[in-house]
């Protein structure tokens, strides 16, 4: 998992890498991110190590209309993991497992979007 933001700061663009290889990008709406960062626990652990094998945002990733946008998301911790479900605008929905490690990378990502971001409240 991997995020970059948008030069305006209303859009993070998501990376997801899964098993296999396969990639997934999706846009996630500020307003997302700052519910996220409110709900996402903080590691506890101090030796939890980075995930491996981190996916890069390219250009043609922001560029690419197949992307669809984040509209809401559900989150369901588990001991190791969290489960997130991303409503879509124009697919169905995405399900990914993230452990905490994976976590972690994400609420440390995102918190330091967060004087990038502007909620504009779509």
């Amino acid at each position: 998992m991997y995020l970059s933001c948008d030069p305006i700061g209303n859009l993070l663009l998501a990376k997801f890498s899964f098993d296999g290889g396969k990639d997934a990008c999706v846009f996630m709406p500020a307003s997302v991110v700052f519910w996220l960062l409110q709900h996402l626990p903080v590691n506890q652990d101090p030796e939890l190590l980075p995930p491996p094998n981190l996916p890069h945002v390219l250009p043609e990733d922001w560029d690419d209309v197949v992307n669809p946008r984040v509209l809401s998301v559900q989150c369901k911790q588990f001991d190791d993991a969290i489960r997130m479900t991303m409503e879509l605008d124009r697919t169905a929905n995405l399900t990914v497992l993230l452990n905490r490690a994976n976590v972690e990378l994400m609420r440390q990502m995102m918190e330091g979007y967060r004087g990038d971001l502007m909620d504009l409240g779509f």
